[in-house]
């Protein structure tokens, strides 16, 4: 059992019978009224996000989770096939678990966190950017902006990106994977 004080981001807890990720929280001392905490939850079967608020001291039940280094192999429609880098044991885990499976390219490491008492993976953290090829761009046209101008790009894992003018076909670019945009173009 925690309660609100040790909520953080990617805690995972049980809550209405589901096991959810904390994504976002923010602890709210109103002028007058109690302190609560508004959180954003993620389920982690069926990948819905709510909204909740717990108030200040509510006791929620907190899942032992460990943390595993994985490999990404391959995906095979839904389903994406991971290796551990430890025990070379394979899983494959749904697209719905993933927070952004279009710009995971093979080979890319990620932590899988894993329930201790089920031995079930729960959710993929992936590193917070990753650097992908661009492999079709239409031509920036110059001197039609005003600023910020920006074009659709698709990258080599077949994600669709919006980039600025001067990207073309060939760059590598750098992704926040958190949000899915366009950090810098990343020169070798």
């Amino acid at each position: 059992m925690a309660s609100t004080s040790d909520i953080r981001n990617g805690l995972c807890i049980k809550f209405n019978h589901d096991i959810y990720k904390i994504v976002e929280f923010l602890h709210v001392k109103p002028g007058k009224g109690p302190a609560f905490v508004r959180t954003k939850l993620r389920s982690l079967t069926t990948g819905r996000v709510l909204d909740n608020t717990f108030s200040a001291g509510h006791k929620i039940d907190d899942v032992r989770v460990e943390t595993h280094n994985y490999q990404f192999l391959y995906a095979e429609g839904d389903e994406f096939h991971f290796m551990n880098t430890e025990s070379f044991e394979q899983i494959s885990l749904n697209k719905n678990i993933l927070d952004a499976p279009g710009l995971l390219k093979e080979g890319t490491s990620v932590m899988v966190q894993v329930n201790t008492e089920t031995d079930l993976p729960l959710s993929v953290d992936m590193p917070s950017s990753v650097i992908l090829e661009v492999t079709y761009a239409e031509p920036g046209v110059k001197g039609n902006t005003a600023t910020n101008a920006t074009k659709s790009a698709t990258v080599e894992t077949g994600a669709t990106v919006n980039v600025p003018l001067f990207i073309n076909e060939g760059d590598k670019i750098k992704i926040d994977t958190a949000s899915g945009n366009y950090m810098e173009r990343v020169k070798e």
